[in-house]
């Protein structure tokens, strides 16, 4: 089985959730983003990555605009599931911008990565430029989705396409190369559902595209538990046309 959740910040109650009391060395929890056990590199936190290494399901997470990348980058990167990804530890998993992995027989695109609103007020030390998607990151990613014929299963990024962010009315001032290329994945990439978790929200936005929080879901049953993201008097509009 595969679970999905949002950002967890470097907080442990997220894996006390009731429905990863089942889960198995089998299973593979995937984290769309602002992992957080990667910041500081105190003691605390070493025990804290040494408690999820104690797990007995796989963790699995795309970086997002809360890591320390200087932290990330000192694991070399090898195969995993059929991509290149940096195996902190045999369950605990950086899942690499632009690679496709087969997770319990399902293909998951992921590409990490997104844009600070508070970067002006962080400190040089908790600032990393990578976090932001390169030119060259998006090309390998462009390829490597036309190796597959521009298909998949699922979708796992940090930052939702920029039409998303519209009309769940959240950070509509950025717009990034990154958000230019998932718009372009809107219109030519066939996939069953795409989830982020930048917009700290459990919504479900239809036909086929998942805000995650707090919340944890198993990839079978997302859209019956997630609530549409409209409001009384509100109707739900995504624009997928191309603005860039």
């Amino acid at each position: 089985m595969v679970y999905i959740t949002g950002d967890t910040h470097g907080d442990m109650k997220r894996f006390r959730h009731p429905l990863l009391k089942k889960a198995t060395s089998e299973d593979v929890l995937i984290i769309c983003g602002d992992f957080g056990f990667f910041w500081d590199d105190s003691k605390q936190e070493q025990k804290l990555r040494k408690k999820l290494a104690a797990l007995r399901y796989t963790v699995a997470f795309v970086d997002g605009c809360h890591e320390n990348y200087d932290l990330l980058e000192q694991y070399p990167t090898q195969e995993w599931n059929g991509g290149m990804a940096r195996i902190i530890a045999p369950n605990l998993v950086h899942l690499l911008r632009g690679e496709i992995y087969t997770i319990a027989g399902h293909s998951f695109f992921t590409f990490g990565g997104g844009h600070s609103q508070d970067f002006e007020f962080r400190s040089a030390e908790h600032w990393w430029e990578r976090e932001q998607p390169t030119y060259e990151e998006i090309v390998h990613a462009a390829e490597t989705l036309k190796q597959h014929g521009n298909q998949v299963d699922y979708i796992i990024t940090h930052e939702p396409p920029a039409s998303l962010k519209d009309c769940l009315r959240v950070d509509t001032l950025q717009r990034l190369e990154m958000h230019a290329f998932f718009e372009d994945l809107v219109q030519i990439c066939q996939f069953s559902a795409w989830y982020f978790g930048k917009c700290h929200m459990n919504r479900y936005i239809p036909i086929k595209y998942y805000a995650l929080f707090d919340d944890v879901l198993a990839i079978k049953n997302t859209q019956r538990k997630l609530k549409p993201a409209q409001t009384e008097g509100d109707s739900v509009h995504v624009d997928h046309s191309t603005d860039h």
